[in-house]
């Protein structure tokens, strides 16, 4: 029985890139959803592939992380090279509730099931290679990095490694790109609005974890203070500094790191 009342999915005939365009109803998000998917060419009926979610940041949505970065394209290039397995991106919307909703549940909407749950499942409903064996994936930007890290701890059930780019590494840090109050985000569990916390919480079923952050980043500070912080808790990770700042022509050099580490645990 399908898991979605309604679910559109983009007609390949007029698809462009290997990019495919989905559109689900789901009630955590009280009405409809968009994820935009690379799906690399040539996947047959009986493969399975890896799903990677990227979470894009503040203002953006389901077209961000392709049509700003071209990862999409990038990480084409390197699949046909063999240099990078095949894999399935699944870049959804954060909801499109107000600059960014966090990834958290937000009066009365569950972002954070939007991504942990609906979006692998409306994947693994249309997208050939896509399955309930796909191992799974998730990382992001910005604040799509708070609530990869975030939910891919709460959910390290799911996840095989899961990854930040210049991240949030907590909630009030939201401050510095929105303009909804903090009170809007504010969560039942204080645990759920910082990073480590979460980390700490979990950690028994905290997956491989990898981080980095550019040195002009305005949130390199906070970055730094959690690779601190896991190091001081003996928490296994990998943290990167690199020359950039928080801009696209970083995290457009720096996914492929990830994409790679995520490759390292199929």
């Amino acid at each position: 029985m399908p898991r979605f009342k309604t679910l559109e999915i983009s007609n390949p005939a007029y698809e462009s890139n290997n990019l495919r365009f989905i559109t689900v109803k789901t009630p955590n998000l009280k009405g409809r959803g968009d994820i935009c998917v690379y799906v690399p060419p040539g996947t047959g009926p009986n493969d399975t592939l890896p799903i990677v979610i990227l979470l894009h940041g503040v203002y953006g949505s389901a077209w961000s992380w392709p049509l700003s970065s071209g990862v999409h394209i990038n990480a084409h290039e390197l699949i046909e090279k063999g240099q990078l397995p095949p894999m399935i991106i699944a870049m959804p919307s954060d909801g499109m509730w107000g600059d960014g909703s966090a990834f958290l549940p937000i009066d009365g909407y569950n972002f954070e099931k939007w991504i942990a749950e609906d979006v692998p499942d409306a994947i693994i409903e249309t997208i050939r290679g896509a399955n309930k064996q796909s191992p799974l994936f998730i990382a992001g930007l910005s604040m799509g990095g708070f609530g990869a890290l975030r939910i891919g701890a709460k959910y390290g059930h799911k996840f095989r490694a899961i990854a930040g780019h210049s991240s949030m590494t907590s909630l009030p840090q939201i401050k510095f790109f929105v303009e909804e109050s903090l009170k809007h985000y504010a969560q039942d569990n204080i645990t759920d609005e910082d990073v480590f916390e979460t980390f700490l919480k979990y950690r028994k079923q905290l997956p491989p974890v990898r981080f980095d952050c550019g040195v002009g980043d305005l949130l390199i500070n906070y970055n730094r203070a959690l690779h601190k912080k896991m190091d001081n808790e003996g928490m296994l990770h990998q943290y990167v500094e690199n020359a950039g700042g928080h801009e696209w022509s970083y995290w457009a050099a720096h996914i492929i790191h990830t994409l790679k580490f995520f490759a390292c645990y199929l």
